[in-house]
């Protein structure tokens, strides 16, 4: 096959196409008619000899040949890329625009604080769009409609480049009135009523269903192992709701020990470690390969990355309080 005889635009209507699985959709998105990609998809059979998308109940489904095709596509078209883009370097002091960031509450209220004050200082005309894990799919940030992710990941595709920030321990928070603050021990945390909060992953969730240990989270599988279980009379996805829960006598809230320092001067909360050993849980970056060049999502992977580390540094002190 000669590479001067292919029309390479044909390579970017068959990445849109696989991506969208929708003629109309893969249009809209190259922001062409949908003729012209009907017409491009008569010339990719021609070119490849096969129908790659054909019509089924479920839509249109890629063939084997098209599924053999779509990393090698993509690969080449992100090569392209990188090779086009501007040799000179992201100016933050002068970038205008938007990052548009899934990031999971936690994530939110521990680490983004400190990464909007430091845009503020070094790229001024920048504005966060910070969205919540139901906001956005793997195949939102696959695209790269979205810079990156951050959050705790039970699975995540291979295809994503990732990078850990930190590792957390567990803490809990309760009120200085709890009738169990100076008898802390498992068989007194059993016993009283707790307050749950997580959310993991991307996607819209669903409600949670109190028997499923397994999709429960670290605090309940490390119950589980003991052969023991809470009594949650309260589900929530936001940490900030969660923690003040906790000033109620008579409910504890166990959840990751840098969230639970933002309520270190709080007097109507008392931190104590939890009564069993907890795996700490891992907080990730993730982001499209189709982004992995881009000079500005380079630029703040790595003012993340940079932030990441100075709050693990100077949590060292805070937990030795």
């Amino acid at each position: 096959m000669n590479l001067h005889r292919i029309d390479l635009n044909l390579l970017v209507y068959l990445d849109a196409l696989l991506r969208e699985r929708n003629v109309t959709q893969a249009a809209q998105t190259l922001n062409l008619s949908q003729p012209a990609m009907s017409n491009g998809l008569r010339r990719l059979r021609t070119l490849f000899d096969d129908p790659l998308l054909v019509r089924t109940s479920e839509g249109m489904t890629p063939t084997e040949r098209a599924l053999e095709l779509e990393p090698l596509v993509r690969d080449a078209l992100s090569r392209i890329d990188q090779a086009v883009q501007p040799r000179s370097a992201f100016l933050p002091a002068e970038a205008q625009g938007v990052f548009r960031i899934m990031a999971s509450d936690y994530a939110e209220s521990t680490l983004f604080p400190k990464v909007l004050g430091e845009l503020r200082n070094q790229a001024p005309g920048i504005t966060l769009d910070i969205m919540t894990p139901s906001d956005v799919s793997f195949l939102d940030v696959e695209r790269g409609k979205i810079d990156m992710v951050i959050n705790r990941f039970d699975s995540m595709p291979q295809s994503f480049h990732q990078i850990p920030l930190w590792d957390d321990s567990f803490s809990c928070l309760l009120s200085p009135n709890h009738p169990i603050l100076n008898d802390f021990t498992l068989e007194k945390y059993l016993e009283s009523d707790h307050v749950w909060v997580s959310k993991t992953g991307m996607g819209v969730g669903v409600g949670v269903n109190p028997d499923d240990v397994q999709r429960l989270g670290w605090v309940d599988a490390a119950l589980n192992r003991l052969g023991k279980k809470r009594q949650i009379r309260v589900f929530t996805r936001h940490y900030q709701a969660a923690m003040t829960l906790a000033e109620h006598n008579d409910l504890i809230v166990t959840l990751p020990t840098r969230a639970a320092l933002l309520k270190r001067d709080n007097p109507r909360l008392v931190r104590r470690d939890p009564p069993m050993e907890i795996p700490p849980l891992e907080l990730k970056m993730a982001w499209s390969p189709l982004l992995q060049h881009n000079p500005g999502n380079r630029w703040l992977r790595k003012l993340i990355v940079d932030i990441a580390r100075q709050i693990v540094e100077a949590d060292k002190y805070s937990r030795k309080e």
